[in-house]
């Protein structure tokens, strides 16, 4: 019943596509003609031309979006992906069109309507997809076009996936019960899913419970109950999914990649590549550069302080760990005395820290003297936003005490972050500040950062915790 529906959808949407890519072309024909919108300067072409033109676009439009997959299961994808490939089709349409027309050269269309038409199919398909995707979401949420699914494991990964599936019903996808070898699990509910039996039964539940889909998430070390599984499921007809358990790994932004058609997972890398990387740096550098310029009265004003104050050179570069665990000397105004931590040795700063000048103790209070840290960012060494860098001196005892420490290093240092506008600066609990870097960089985006500055601002620079 559930893949006669999925038919009739696919059928349905197929129809309906080129129903609006032949509106379209109508419709671009009357923009670029009879609207008046634009200029007609060299006559009005007879329609019947572009009439004649259509089922060739028609044609082209079907290979096109088969091609761009329009008419793949698309439960769990999201809106974007689906209008990306919508976008993808009509580059494909063009070219296609282009050089069919290049072929045939008894009439020469207008370019201008074409542009239109590539405009208008985007605009109109992606709001006809917008629109289906919310009546089947809707349909889904009241039990119409369901899949039945079986997860094999009731471990965490399977647990989190049952999670997930009850968590976004509009993908029509309902956990219809756990299978697991553990004894003491049988006949147990684990988020309002039961475990149903032991993998031995999975044939006798899949017919039972009218499954559609087995998803195996499975640990690791059970490899010898995972090949039984998919023994077992090699004489069944339902979609199976494998789910990686990577719960039981420090992963950071963990996704699936291939090598040659080799799966790979990977565990751990940075938000940041492509055109996330670009995006990010084109701000940092225009925003550094910005405030520099902008602050550079204050700073003249900073320096004259810092050096009328007290002894010695105006700023103070410190080693800091950065991106990737590669150190970089970090700029400040100098706000303590030069000899500091000549008989100390490092340390942290402490709330009536003797070793502060009078006016760096100002400075440290009200975070002035992170300023010059703007230059770090022009020259690439830090950013704007992100986790605070620290000494590697400090990092090699704290990545021995707090799990995942070192996992902050995936970005690159900021001089404020998700930590410090929540509160987290200065002398309070490491364990919480790891927690809130490493939630900004598995959440990472332009607005998140755009966010941070604006909280930095309204909650001001001065600080309990900062001295």
């Amino acid at each position: 019943m559930l893949k006669r529906n999925s038919q009739l959808i696919e059928a349905f949407m197929f129809l309906a596509d080129l129903a609006v890519t032949a509106g379209v072309w109508a419709l671009a024909y009357w923009i670029r003609f009879d609207s008046g919108l634009i200029e007609v300067t060299k006559g009005r072409p007879v329609f019947v031309h572009y009439a004649r033109f259509l089922p060739a676009v028609l044609v082209l439009a079907a290979f096109s979006y088969r091609y761009c997959r329009f008419y793949s299961a698309r439960r769990s994808d999201s809106l974007l992906s689906e209008w990306f490939d919508i976008a993808r089709a009509q580059v494909m349409l063009f070219l296609l069109m282009t050089g069919l027309t290049f072929v045939y050269k008894s009439y020469e269309y207008s370019r201008v309507a074409f542009g239109i038409f590539f405009l208008l199919n985007f605009a109109v398909l992606s709001l006809e997809r917008t629109a289906v995707r919310v009546v089947l979401r809707w349909a889904r949420r009241h039990g119409w076009n369901v899949r039945r699914a079986l997860i094999v494991g009731a471990g965490r990964a399977g647990q989190e996936l049952a999670i997930s599936l009850r968590r976004h019903r509009w993908m029509g996808i309902v956990p219809a019960g756990y299978v697991d070898n553990r004894e003491e699990r049988i006949g147990r509910k684990f988020h309002r899913v039961e475990v149903l039996g032991r993998t031995s039964e999975l044939s006798r539940l899949i017919a039972e419970r009218g499954v559609d889909q087995v998803y195996v998430a499975l640990p690791g070390r059970e490899h010898e109950t995972f090949e039984k599984v998919m023994d077992a499921l090699s004489e069944e007809t339902v979609d199976v999914r494998v789910i990686p358990d990577v719960t039981s790994f420090d992963a950071l932004n963990h996704s699936i990649s291939d090598i040659d058609g080799l799966p790979v997972i990977l565990l751990r890398e940075s938000p940041l590549f492509g055109w996330n990387l670009l995006l990010k740096r084109t701000v940092d550098f225009a925003f550094a550069g910005t405030a520099l310029l902008l602050l550079s009265p204050l700073l003249i004003l900073l320096a004259t302080g810092v050096k009328l104050s007290s002894r010695g050179p105006v700023f103070y570069g410190q080693e800091r760990m950065g991106l990737d665990g590669r150190t970089f000397r970090m700029w400040k105004f100098r706000s303590m005395r030069t000899d500091a931590e000549q008989k100390t040795g490092a340390q942290w700063a402490t709330k009536d820290d003797p070793r502060k000048t009078a006016f760096g103790g100002f400075l440290r209070k009200t975070s002035l003297d992170e300023l010059p840290q703007f230059w770090n960012v022009l020259v690439g060494d830090m950013s704007v936003v992100g986790p605070r860098p620290e000494r590697p001196v400090f990092i090699e005892e704290f990545k021995k005490q707090i799990p995942r420490y070192m996992l902050r290093h995936k970005m690159k240092a900021g001089i404020t972050g998700w930590a410090q506008v929540n509160g987290w600066r200065g002398n309070t609990s490491l364990k919480k500040r790891i927690q809130y870097d490493l939630y900004y960089i598995e959440n990472w985006s332009l607005w998140l950062d755009i966010r941070i500055v604006i909280l930095t601002v309204l909650r001001g620079f001065v600080n309990p915790n900062a001295y």
